[in-house]
């Protein structure tokens, strides 16, 4: 148990930094590529596969394998497959098919989501063998998958990754690297299956009885409506940056050569804002707070609308730490809500529901809407054929397009595309006033508590 913290920071850094290598600039590539229109796809799958990976690859840990075997075995599977995707894309080059590429991430992803769960598991274990009180030592740890998946972006953005599928082969590389790393960590127990449970127990499923109460039916509605937005600008964000460089103005501004070292102050403030919910929450309330996270996912797409690359480029940056309220306040307040409105046999299943309704249905729900907005408002353009010229690293060569009209030919398209960003990204300010406004009305008040503590 030597250095278990300094192991277990490592541990989280890895389990991240695979994620972050792609999960902000993927967009980015897919964009580029041809395939705009199927970005929900790549996004949306998350939340497919959180449906029941997750719980399946548990059930092994608890009964047959060690979890830190399970960890290890996934990230193998991971890793080889998102390695695979990315290598097919470097050979395919700008003839990259979907299909070929969108089940290779699907499969890569279907093992990579359970193995968040599953290092909170580890991590437990390790802290609770060396005598360590979790509550107080794992946030710590944790801290570092945040600083981890910063630092990936960080990396894939200034080795020019963004737009190539090189990030891909980041992850599958960072993934076998973590495959062989969690194997030295403790062995966690083993429940083994002479325990008796139901496949409802074991999948978390009664917690499903909590929608015949009102209070927490609607908690739960209100839990998709929310997680519809969780992973609209994960996926659009970085292409929208991107699309401004056929602005010639701002081809070369930082907002869109360095788009993910811009959008990981969204991360930033995310770790930050954690240290604000408990004085929120004992001002407040549970309900107050919640109302808060909705209200800055309003400010979150609104900005991004208002703003440009250019003297614009401070509401862009607003959007970003207003992020840290939006997720952070609604997610770690409605996880305490869940704790206090429920009884302690369902608890954990409970929690479980409530990141289903979150980060799989709402999550799922909102990609696939936010693409099918995407397709009808957004116009896309055959920007070769507009007269667009690239050198051999990818960049716009401005200087080799002389003529007035190809300029003006491709300034217009530019701006047609930008109008319809402003659009996509109003609609969805629109879509989370509605949702705050419909939560601030019917959603039952919550008591301040002021002896209430968030340990974090």
């Amino acid at each position: 148990m030597k250095n278990i913290k300094l192991r277990l920071i490592l541990f989280n850094f890895l389990e991240f930094a695979v994620w972050g290598a792609y999960l902000t600039s993927m967009g980015r590539y897919l964009a580029t590529h041809g395939m705009a229109g199927h970005i929900g796809w790549f996004y949306s799958i998350q939340g497919v596969v959180s449906l029941f990976m997750p719980a399946l690859m548990g059930i092994v840990a608890d009964r047959w394998m060690e979890a830190q075997k399970v960890h290890s075995l996934c990230h193998l599977m991971a890793g080889a497959f998102m390695i695979a995707a990315g290598w097919y894309a470097l050979g395919a080059g700008a003839g990259v098919d979907f299909v070929t590429l969108f089940t290779l991430y699907t499969l890569s992803v279907a093992f990579f989501m359970p193995t968040i769960a599953l290092t909170n598991s580890v991590a437990f274990n390790a802290l609770i063998e060396a005598g360590l009180d979790t509550v107080k030592d794992f946030p710590p740890v944790r801290v570092f998958g945040t600083v981890g998946f910063i630092l990936s972006m960080w990396c894939v953005d200034i080795l020019g990754f963004q737009a190539t599928p090189w990030q891909f082969v980041v992850s599958g590389g960072l993934s076998l690297v973590l495959a062989m790393y969690a194997l030295t960590l403790p062995a966690c127990p083993i429940k083994g299956s002479s325990e008796k449970e139901s496949i409802i127990d074991a999948l978390g499923l009664r917690a499903f009885s909590l929608f015949k109460q009102k209070k927490m039916a609607l908690f739960f509605i209100f839990s998709f409506m929310l997680g519809f937005s969780l992973q609209i600008t994960n996926g659009y964000a970085n292409p929208f940056l991107g699309s401004f460089e056929y602005f010639h103005e701002w081809t070369n501004t930082f907002g869109v050569q360095h788009s993910n070292i811009l959008i990981s102050i969204s991360q930033i403030c995310e770790a930050l804002c954690i240290l604000a919910i408990p004085f929120f929450l004992k001002r407040f309330g549970i309900k107050n707070v919640m109302l808060m996270a909705m209200f800055a996912w309003v400010l979150r797409f609104g900005f991004f609308g208002m703003g440009n690359p250019g003297g614009g480029v401070w509401l862009f940056i607003l959007s970003c730490i207003v992020y840290g309220f939006a997720f952070d306040f609604f997610n770690i307040s409605g996880a305490l809500y869940v704790d206090q409105e429920t009884d302690t046999s369902i608890r954990s299943s409970a929690q479980g529901l409530f990141m289903m309704m979150t980060n799989g249905l709402g999550a799922t729900v909102g990609t696939l809407t936010a693409q099918a907005v995407f397709n009808k408002v957004v116009p896309q353009f055959d920007w070769a054929a507009l007269g667009i010229v690239r050198d051999e690293f990818g960049h716009i060569n401005w200087e080799a397009i002389v003529d007035v009209e190809t300029l003006d030919g491709i300034h217009q398209a530019a701006m047609n595309q930008w109008g319809g960003w402003q659009d996509f990204w109003y609609i969805f300010a629109a879509y989370a006033l509605v949702v705050a406004i419909l939560f601030w009305l019917f959603f039952p008040k919550t008591p301040v508590n002021k002896n209430i503590e968030v340990k974090h």
